[in-house]
């Protein structure tokens, strides 16, 4: 073992949905340790953000439209990626979205949406770089599940589904094409302090913390919500030949919240 095993030199690292957020801080760490990276996102103003935010950090990104529900849409984007870079040796199933909707309440269109891009897309991203990986001998693909792949919530029915059907594709992959050289892994975000999330987080009119920013505080042995560069880590490892032999793994990172039943009331 050596620091040559984290190193990303000659990569190429497609993270979607990493216009901002957690795909941003993901992408940003592979790009320090040497990957190329390529983002997609449904929206234009997302992507020039995106590209200056690259810039102003100091990273190299190419950026274009591509909505990971549309099979033809993916097949075209991997085209081209492969076309001005050669190949693609990462892939980071990043983007998704979620609806708190009560589920007797949730129309199923609103459903089938969250599945769509949660779960159907990781499906057709994947598939549309497996063959390239197969042929150049080796492939990570990464997958960001949730604490949602283990529990369940009030009004996150759908992403939870998603997200457990997430975890099972993991698996699927690493089962189907581990013998590819391709490892399939998942990364758990716990609670992530992101401006999605900034809402939750705001002091009260009194100066005391939201009642759910109190809760999640309260349920995390670490005391604090999580960070987006609290995923770098497991992200780089995950993304490089540190991790060879590690495939159909979940990799919660959620400060201890899975491991804990909780404080006894007083």
């Amino acid at each position: 073992m050596n620091a040559k095993d984290f190193s990303l030199e000659g990569k190429v690292a497609w993270v979607t949905g990493a216009s901002y957020g957690i795909g941003f801080g993901i992408a940003t760490a592979l790009a320090k340790m040497g990957a190329k990276i390529v983002f997609n996102d449904r929206d234009q103003a997302k992507i020039d953000k995106g590209l200056a935010d690259y810039k102003a950090e100091g990273v190299e990104a190419w950026g274009e439209i591509c909505d990971v529900t549309d099979e033809e849409q993916v097949k075209a984007y991997v085209e081209k990626v492969i076309a001005h870079y050669g190949n693609i040796d990462i892939l980071v199933n990043n983007a998704g979205i979620i609806k708190r909707i009560p589920m007797v309440e949730m129309d199923v269109k609103d459903f089938r949406q969250v599945v769509d891009i949660d779960l159907v897309g990781p499906f057709i991203c994947s598939k549309a770089v497996i063959p390239g990986m197969i042929k150049q001998g080796h492939g990570k693909i990464i997958n960001i599940c949730s604490m949602m792949s283990e529990l369940g919530r009030e009004t996150v029915s759908a992403y939870a589904a998603a997200k457990g059907g997430l975890k099972m594709l993991t698996r699927n992959i690493c089962s189907e094409y581990g013998q590819y050289n391709i490892q399939c892994n998942g990364i758990g975000p716990g609670y992530i302090a992101t401006p999605q999330t900034a809402p939750l987080r705001e002091r009260q009119a009194d100066g005391s913390r939201h009642p759910f920013d109190q809760f999640i505080v309260s349920k995390t042995p670490a005391g604090r919500w999580g960070t987006p560069e609290d995923l770098e880590g497991p992200a780089v490892f995950l993304a490089s030949d540190a991790s060879n032999f590690v495939n159909g793994h979940i990799l919660y990172v959620d400060g201890g919240i899975l491991a804990y039943i909780g404080k006894q009331p007083n």
